[in-house]
């Protein structure tokens, strides 16, 4: 029989007791000393980060880490379990751009770079013992005396270790893409990122007449939620195979998918109808004056496969500058690229009447104007989920963006292959949403143009253009033009160590990216 249990116990003072006896005892040291001839299980814990206070959700993962290393003692191997702290980022810079008082990029140049990055490396752990704390009271046993550090110049050789064995095999490359960007962080951020940001949100639901060229009254009917990107429309899209129709409604002639007519307000009579095919090369005219000199490469229908009757009325307005499939759509087209936007996400003085002001703000002064041209055909509210920066709560724009990727998707076939043989707990993440993940697998935005981080360790020739990735101190040592003695591997200490071209001798300077603080941990 057991002991009847007090319901007035006070667990607080057991709590520390065990916790004493195992400290006193060294119980965590003796269960790895005491197997010292058994099998090796290592652990690594993937890293948090410690310039925020541990919370409810953080016992939670640290009592799921805990659960395989213990098991594995208990079933009788040697498990040396290392902790880790999760050191560069964003996470970081905007906690030291609140402390400063200071807000985005400019003000952080401002404030001057060097001392920003020692405002960061000094507040990393601000919170080291509350969570030391935290992991004793859950019981979670780690070796967190000798852990190992992102920030630590060993670290940071490990992966540039890592990221030039990628570069030689040719799966790190720069290229120009429209990727996920905050206008407040002023950087891109990587699929996984983009995840953790999603919102329910309402935005404007419009639908816009585009004029047909040299038809009197006659208009393409198109639907957008994103009015602040018309401005930079170089096309519209239909789909081949579908059927458009020429309907009279309201005195006008309106252009849009047969599979669509219930998006009017209204009787309409239907006077004609077409395939997707024999609307491409129309021309139509622009709703904006802002790029007159592109008038000659621009403002006609194409086709894509994207175009759906779902929603909208099938016709897509297409802005390369601002989405994956009209820039796919306008490098087929040989389009331009429309681009009114800074890198603040406001509009530039190209598009005068809403110049400096945030994109998603303008949408409704568009909206009037396109009211007042009697091109809106109506206005509504949508909601839908969309994306926000998972740390700053900033609405995200879809950008094109010169940015460093590392080609995930010439792997693809392999991960795909190896996440078939791992024992998922429980088992329908393979397939489900690990398994989906691999799926729809798109290459990894690497860089972020910010300053606390792994500095990206790609060099380029100012010269003839060629680029080298240095794997290590030792190495950047030997190529450096001038002697340098200890260096601390950040910016902007990096920057400044130029290396000599081996192809033309010319001068090469590191890229001023730093990378995703995700690849580090």
């Amino acid at each position: 029989m057991f002991k009847k249990v007090e319901t007035t116990m006070n667990f607080v003072p057991i709590e520390n007791a065990i916790i004493d006896f195992w400290n006193k005892e060294q119980i965590f040291k003796k269960s790895i000393e005491n197997r010292k001839d058994a099998p090796n299980y290592v652990f690594y814990e993937g890293p948090p980060t410690a310039n925020g206070m541990p919370h409810a959700g953080h016992v939670l993962t640290r009592v799921v880490k805990d659960l395989i290393p213990r098991y594995k003692t208990m079933t009788g191997y040697k498990v040396d379990r290392k902790a880790g702290w999760d050191t560069h980022g964003l996470p970081v810079e905007l906690e030291v751009e609140k402390q400063l008082g200071i807000s985005g990029k400019p003000e952080i140049e401002s404030y001057g770079v060097e001392d920003f990055i020692k405002k960061c490396k000094n507040s990393v752990f601000t919170y080291e013992q509350e969570w030391r704390k935290m992991t004793e009271r859950v019981g979670f046993w780690i070796d967190m005396d000798n852990p190992y550090v992102t920030y630590n110049n060993t670290y940071i050789e490990s992966v540039w270790w890592a990221l030039k064995e990628i570069f030689k095999k040719g799966l790190l490359y720069k290229g120009n893409k429209v990727v996920p960007y905050c206008p407040r962080c002023g950087t891109s951020l990587s699929s996984h990122e983009v995840a953790q940001g999603y919102k329910e949100v309402e935005d404007p639901s419009v639908f816009v007449k585009f004029p047909v060229a040299g038809k009197e009254n006659t208009y393409f009917l198109v639907w957008t939620t994103t009015p602040w990107t018309l401005p930079s429309n170089v096309a519209l899209a239909v789909k081949s195979d579908y059927t458009y129709v020429l309907v009279e409604h309201n005195d006008e002639r309106l252009i849009l998918a047969e599979g669509r007519l219930e998006v009017l307000d209204g009787e309409y009579t239907v006077i004609d109808k077409f395939t997707g095919e024999e609307l491409v090369s129309t021309n139509y005219e622009p709703i904006f004056p802002f790029f007159e000199e592109e008038k000659d490469k621009a403002y006609r229908v194409v086709t894509a496969d994207f175009v759906t009757l779902e929603d909208g009325t099938g016709i897509v307005h297409i802005a390369p500058a601002f989405g994956e499939d009209d820039s796919r759509v306008g490098h087929e087209h040989g389009f331009p690229v429309l681009q009114p936007v800074d890198e603040e996400g406001k509009f530039t003085e190209k598009v005068s009447p809403w110049a400096g002001m945030f994109v998603k703000d303008a949408d409704r002064g568009i909206l009037k104007d396109l009211s007042n041209r009697n091109i809106l055909y109506k206005s509504q509210k949508y909601k839908h989920s969309y994306p926000f920066c998972w740390r700053c709560d900033t609405p995200l724009l879809y950008y094109g963006r010169s940015s460093w990727f590392i080609k995930t998707t010439a792997i693809k076939d392999r991960l795909l292959e190896i996440n078939k043989k791992i024992n998922w707990h429980p088992e329908h993440i393979r397939d489900g949403r690990f398994g989906n993940f691999l799926e729809n697998l798109i290459d990894w935005c690497l860089s972020r143009e910010r300053y606390w981080g792994t500095p990206l360790n790609i060099w380029v020739c100012e010269d003839c253009g060629h680029q080298h990735s240095v794997g290590s101190i030792k190495e950047l040592k030997e190529l450096s033009k001038e002697p340098i003695g200890d260096i601390e591997l950040h910016k902007p200490y990096v920057d400044d160590v130029i290396i000599t071209c081996s192809k033309c001798n010319g001068d090469m300077k590191r890229v001023p990216e730093v990378i995703d603080c995700w690849f580090d941990s």
